[in-house]
């Protein structure tokens, strides 16, 4: 059983790369995979009928890696991409990479708190198909920087088959991140995400013609897009900004600011916007900007 039940303060500096601080990261890794085993005990207790699915995907595991890389194997199989081989394929990326196993982590934290349907750990780990495309995505990504670039293609197509969810391996995302729903989620090839964003369904991360090159979206730390958002071409979106669901996007958006509408405008003017103080990434405030829009009617 866990012994303590407020999870550590993380210690690794976020990042898409790198080592993570490794004290640090295995305290907190070891507290969240003490809490999803509580859980998964508590709920095969509570409910027999999970008790078999339970003890396969989270039980019979040693470590959170074991597990989700099994449970990411059988989802993503096919008849012609063996769920064995996928297993031994993420077990080595999350194994090897402490930087995958810090993003995973994050994520499951960033779920449990932003997520007021998220009722525990091992609920996001098993059944939270945002969840389980981003963490499928970074693997991939890890292949394309290894230049394994058709099996990270192959990836691709069964995540985005699977869970609904179409992220170029390409593509580069921090750590942190929440997929809500996730279901209609686009992200092309040179997109960045930054740490700490959240990301409602059906948002668009898109070009704008079929000219090559750096031609996508860059997303800043603690970014909030509503849902239906479509944000298109090189453009950057501040730190702390806020994106309105059903936006269209073409242009900067500053930091702490919310744009909404399409096209997009600033709450508050282009020339002085308003600005919050919160991270809205964080705090999941859709609507507080709609008392300062003096166009808004019902």
């Amino acid at each position: 059983m866990p012994t303590s039940s407020s999870p550590p303060k993380s210690t690794a500096e976020h990042g898409t790369g790198g080592g993570a601080g490794g004290g640090g990261l295995y305290e907190e890794e070891g507290w969240v995979w003490a809490q999803i085993k509580a859980e998964a005990r508590r709920d095969a207790e509570s409910e027999p009928a999970l008790a078999s699915y339970l003890y396969s995907t989270i039980l019979s595991h040693s470590s959170l890696e074991r597990s989700i890389s099994f449970h990411l194997g059988n989802k993503l199989c096919s008849s012609t991409l063996l769920s064995t081989l996928l297993y031994d394929l993420f077990l080595n990326a999350f194994s090897s990479d402490c930087a995958l196993l810090s993003a995973t982590v994050a994520d499951l934290r960033a779920a449990r708190e932003r997520d007021p349907a998220c009722v525990s750990y091992s609920h996001c780990l098993l059944n939270y198909k945002g969840f389980l495309a981003c963490q499928a995505h970074r693997v991939a990504h890890r292949l394309w920087q290894q230049s394994r670039r058709p099996l990270a293609l192959a990836l691709q197509s069964r995540i985005a088959d699977v869970f609904a969810v179409d992220i170029h391996p390409a593509a580069r995302i921090g750590k942190g991140i929440l997929f809500d729903h996730a279901t209609g989620v686009v992200v092309g090839e040179t997109a960045v995400i930054g740490n700490n964003v959240s990301i409602l369904h059906h948002v668009t991360l898109g070009g704008t013609g079929k000219v090559g090159g750096d031609r996508h979206p860059k997303i800043g730390d603690g970014v909030l897009i509503g849902a239906g958002a479509t944000i298109l071409g090189n453009v950057r979106i501040g730190e702390g900004a806020k994106i309105g669901a059903g936006s269209v996007v073409l242009i900067d958006v500053p930091p702490r600011t919310t744009a909404v509408g399409n096209p997009a405008r600033l709450v508050g003017g282009k020339e002085k916007p308003s600005k919050h103080e919160d991270v809205p990434g964080e705090s999941m405030d859709h609507t507080s900007f709609i008392s300062e829009w003096s166009d808004y009617i019902i």
